[in-house]
């Protein structure tokens, strides 16, 4: 047995060692696909099946067109005052996002591509309030593209087989490119889709576009048809209201801790 491993439990302080804890459980245990099974008492794998033919190829387009619209939003248009680094208020951002799935449910599959950029930005608009309130800096691109990045925790799908697992993982390969798009966001090149942003929505795509095929499967399960889709995008709202608060208390303890102890500290609670 290590004989320095009680000494990395206790040089966190109990209060931020059950955040972490509760932390590492929404991390390590993404709830979409789980959460509309709940809700809607059918397996997502149900409504992949009433999906038609090709639904695939839209997904992935919604996705492209939503991320790339993000990101721009992003970097252009996000509030960073600090004197809003409170509670965050995750029922105005539900309410805004369960409107806009109302609105886009009657018209099924082929509204997605005019429906997911809009709660796409409702949602990172949401992470960022989540974001804030842990004390992360989104005064910078790197801070607002690591927002962006939220979208790519928590997917467990089995048609996501090029993404990296794991949370850890995930931001490993991710580190890079958010920090490249941010250079190139720096140099005032924030108008276009330069190589570097094109890579962090390429990484980020395979991910987002798993948990989009999940919501979308939800939708075409007949019962979603009285819940809404409405309901649906709360559940979408709050997958990533739970990412995001997870992954920026995780942030936030690293800033106090050092990453290497926290890390440890993550292992060592497994």
């Amino acid at each position: 047995m290590n004989d320095s491993q009680p000494e990395l439990v206790t040089s966190l302080r109990p209060e931020h060692l059950a955040e972490l804890r509760a932390a590492r459980i929404a991390l390590e245990t993404p709830s979409f696909a789980m959460q509309a099974a709940s809700v809607l008492g059918t397996p997502i794998e149900k409504g992949l099946a009433a999906l038609p033919a090709g639904w695939q190829k839209t997904v992935r387009g919604a996705v492209q067109g939503a991320l790339e619209k993000a990101a721009h939003f992003a970097l252009s248009s996000m509030e960073s005052d600090p004197r809003k680094a409170s509670e965050p208020s995750p029922w105005l951002h539900k309410l805004m996002t369960a409107a806009s799935g109302a609105a886009g449910g009657a018209f099924g599959l082929a509204a997605l591509p005019l429906e997911l950029p809009v709660s796409t930005c409702l949602i990172l608009r949401s992470i960022a309030d989540i974001a804030r309130s842990q004390g992360h800096d989104i005064g910078t691109a790197e801070g607002r593209l690591d927002c962006l990045a939220v979208f790519a925790l928590g997917s467990d799908s089995p048609f996501d087989d090029a993404a990296e697992s794991g949370y850890w993982a995930a931001r490993a390969a991710l580190g890079a490119a958010v920090s490249d798009a941010a250079a190139w966001a720096a140099r005032g090149a924030t108008g276009g889709t330069g190589p570097a942003l094109v890579r962090l929505l390429d990484a980020i795509a395979g991910r987002f576009g798993a948990t989009v095929g999940e919501q979308l499967a939800a939708k075409a399960v007949p019962v979603a048809g009285a819940v809404a889709g409405a309901a649906v995008n709360l559940l979408f709202m709050g997958h990533y209201q739970r990412m995001a608060t997870a992954h920026f208390t995780v942030r936030r303890l690293e800033r106090l801790y050092g990453p290497e102890l926290l890390r440890r500290a993550w292992d060592q609670n497994s």
